[in-house]
């Protein structure tokens, strides 16, 4: 281990250098930065205004009563003047919010490009303009007061096309604005790094390099893993202990605490899939992967939980009887046990706490949730752009470094295209795999560009190949490889959640403290039969809860996000019982998910936004926003009563009538008759599962009870892809145990091998 403790911030990740963006002309891109312009433009007081086509005029009492509604809502208010800069500062004149957008756009599929240039186009002409906004004058030639109307008029227009377009903008523009503005995070006292930073130690994996050359190169191994992330990595110290020689490799690369937490920038671009977020298809849902080395251990929030009973045995009644052994709780307690796993260490924050103590004001069951930080506090809500501290025990901390002290052998920036098999045998006998190696540059940066690094085709022989790169690029692997089998790809469950913000009388910065340490579990099973949601904090890094905070206007945006440091954000997380599928890019071979929440996850969903709503008021929320955009927000109209003292006991009209506040129950009636459907709700996932699933029979499944892969021999898949159905619960722990049990049966399986040999 290498200690980095003189450091007090984070050493800077560098970005790679924009791309070419000539796949829109210059008045499309007009168009889009008049489109974004309209979310979140300048906003000044009449008199003011010195720009009357592109700042958003107001009347100078609006502006007043817009400043005074800011000063009764927050503990430590802007002055007057920096409130008139935080309003009045446009983005698009901020240079890194325009490289940002740019930078998001790139990212995205060619398909979504094409289509958002269509749209563009339409923008621009005057008979385009009139079909999508009832105007004839080209959009971006619109003064900015037409133009936020026109979005507006889009959010509730009967054509989806129009609300889709919209939501898509503003979505762009809000996550722009909470990850670049600095007055915005300035006011907010966010701060990308913990004041007394101090990074862990790192661990020198010694990746294999290798010489340039157009010859293809060859490496022979006992076992090669395929993805570093928690599946692989546990995979990678079960085998190498037992004296195998192991290889992992990755196409991601790693990052040292010191080089933790990231910026969002940064983190979106080399810690996660796509950029940050892979968007469903058809724009459905929002998913967030780990794409580096150590994968989602990464990036992911430290939570703990083992699989429930019913989830188990509704595994086992799959004939996978397996779930319901003694052996596969062995396998749970001997991974958390070897990550120190606990709740004793929490101190809870105050998003925590909400759930905690209106759980119990309400009669509902809560607890905290063990995290993987070895016995230490861990009060850190960063963790989402990598954990600086080192506490947090997941791939890179434990179980790579183990298994590096017993032997294994790593390579970072490893592409694999394909596994091999070995032709020249009746049965298909998996014997390595073949991809491409891109090295760092001379100085150990990876944002340069790859044409300038040494690229080379490596060729890894094995005796056992495990595939664990995860949900969306474990079955694409095995497709490419040429497997037939026809649940590839299918049963993609997502743990789809819907966010509640609110807002509370405190100064909460809930970024600080741990992200998620608690959860309610009483809306769990809905059904009957295991399906329902849990209520659970979540990421409050700006950008992470920011992003789909309701949108009805430029200025009730503006002056919302303004409170951001006095807000929590809260999850109705469902375990969905439909799924989707995972397809590759024909372009160019990315993972593309078709999914779409179903009504009867819906309906589950839409109960735990209504119950995240009654514990935010019972803990004295002041406003309560949740991602629909229909619904309006609960405010408030007086503060919540003390307890009703001896004296005034028999007063009715003193009462604190709690979650039966008349105007709440209004409100609630509102949000159920609302309900919850894209594009008027905003859906999120942060779990991938079930795109390779367990069966107890080839024609029900892609891999065998032990992992194997039905189709051939010497070849399992290991991570959570693997799951028969969703996990109802955070998969890290689950993913794990099923690694661990997976490696041991390849373990056995060598070592009869290796005996067979020997008696010969």
């Amino acid at each position: 281990m290498v200690t980095t403790h003189h450091l007090t911030a984070p050493i800077p990740t560098q970005l790679p250098e924009l791309k070419d963006t000539s796949y829109f002309s210059e008045t499309q891109w007009k168009v889009l930065f008049a489109l974004v312009d309209a979310v979140i433009p300048s906003i000044v007081a009449e008199a003011a205004a010195t720009d009357r086509k592109n700042q958003l005029r107001i009347s100078q009492s609006q502006y007043e009563e817009a400043y005074e509604r800011t000063k009764r809502s927050l503990k430590h208010p802007p002055e007057y003047e920096k409130f008139k800069l935080y309003l009045e500062s446009r983005p698009l004149d901020n240079p890194q919010f325009v490289q940002l957008l740019k930078r998001m756009l790139q990212r995205v599929p060619n398909s979504d490009r094409k289509q958002l240039g269509i749209i563009l186009k339409i923008l621009m002409t005057r008979l385009g303009s009139l079909a999508a906004s009832g105007y004839c004058t080209p959009f971006h030639e619109q003064p900015i007061h037409v133009r936020e109307s026109i979005i507006q008029a889009w959010g509730r227009s009967w054509v989806s096309v129009w609300q889709i377009v919209g939501k898509t903008i503003i979505t762009l523009a809000r996550v722009c604005f909470a990850r670049t503005d600095p007055l915005l995070l300035e006011l907010s006292d966010y701060k990308e790094f913990v004041d007394d930073y101090r990074p862990g130690p790192s661990f020198d994996f010694n990746f294999l390099q290798f010489e340039a050359g157009t010859e293809l190169k060859t490496v022979d191994t006992d076992v090669i893993i395929v993805g570093s992330g928690c599946g692989g990595a546990v995979c990678a110290k079960v085998l190498a202990e037992a004296g195998h020689s192991v290889i992992v490799v990755d196409k991601g690369y790693y990052f040292p605490p010191s080089q933790l937490p990231m910026t969002a920038e940064a983190a979106n671009e080399f810690l996660y899939e796509g950029g940050g977020a892979v968007r469903s298809v058809n724009g459905t849902i929002n998913v967030l992967a780990g794409s580096c080395w150590g994968g989602g251990g990464t990036v992911n929030w430290s939570v703990s939980l083992q699989p429930q009973g019913f989830v188990r045995q509704e595994w086992a009644d799959e004939g996978l009887s397996f779930f319901t052994t003694q052996e596969f709780q062995n396998c749970l307690d001997r991974v958390s046990d070897f990550m120190g796993v606990s709740d004793t260490q929490i101190r809870h924050n105050h998003g925590s706490n909400v759930i905690l103590n209106g759980s119990k004001k309400l009669g509902w069951t809560a607890k905290p949730c063990p995290q993987n930080t070895g016995g230490a506090e861990h009060y850190c809500g960063r963790c989402a752009l990598g954990c600086g501290s080192g506490e947090k025990q997941g791939p890179t901390a434990s179980w790579l470094p183990a298994a590096s002290k017993a032997g294994a052998k790593f390579i970072e920036g490893f592409n694999v295209s394909k596994v091999l098999f070995d032709e020249n045998r009746k049965s298909k006998q998996a014997v390595g795999v073949i991809g491409t190696w891109t090295s760092r540059d001379k100085d150990g940066n990876v944002h340069t560009p790859e044409s300038n690094r040494i690229q080379k085709q490596l060729r890894i022989r094995a005796k056992k190949v495990i595939v664990a790169c995860g949900t969306l690029h474990s079955p694409l692997l095995l497709m490419r490889s040429g497997l037939k089998n026809p649940h590839i790809c299918k049963h993609l469950h997502l743990h789809p959640v819907c966010h509640l913000n609110a807002s509370f009388d405190e100064d909460v910065k809930g970024w600080e403290g741990g992200i998620l340490t608690s959860v309610c579990s009483s809306f769990e099973n809905l059904d009957g039969k295991g399906h329902g949601v849990k209520l659970e904090p979540s990421s409050m890094i700006p950008y992470m809860f920011l992003y789909g905070h309701p949108w009805r206007s430029a200025l009730q945006w503006k002056l919302d996000a303004l409170r951001c440091r006095q807000m929590n954000t809260y999850i109705a997380l469902a375990r969905d019982r439909d799924t989707g599928r995972v397809y590759p890019d024909p372009d160019d071979g990315r993972p593309i998910i078709d999914y779409n929440p179903s009504a009867f996850d819906r309906k589950h969903i839409l109960t735990g936004i209504i119950a995240l709503a009654k514990l935010c008021y019972i803990e004295g929320a002041t406003e309560i926003w949740p991602f629909i955009e229909s619904v309006p927000s609960f405010v408030r109209r007086s503060k919540p009563t003390e307890p009703t003292s001896e004296a005034n006991q028999g007063e009715k009209d003193t009462i604190d009538q709690g979650i039966n506040d008349p105007d709440f129950v209004d409100w609630l009636k509102t949000v159920e008759r609302a309900g919850i459907s894209f594009p008027d709700a905003t859906f999120t996932s942060a779990h991938q599962m079930g795109t390779c699933r367990m069966s107890a029979h080839p024609a029900r499944g892609v891999v065998d009870p032990e992992g194997r892969v039905w189709e051939s021999q010497n070849l399992y898949v290991a991570d959570a892809s693997v799951f028969p159905s969703a996990s109802g619960v955070n998969p890290m722990i689950t993913a794990m145990a099923i690694a661990d049990w997976i490696a041991r049966c390849v373990s056995r399986d060598l070592k009869k091998a290796s005996q067979f040999r020997a008696a010969l």
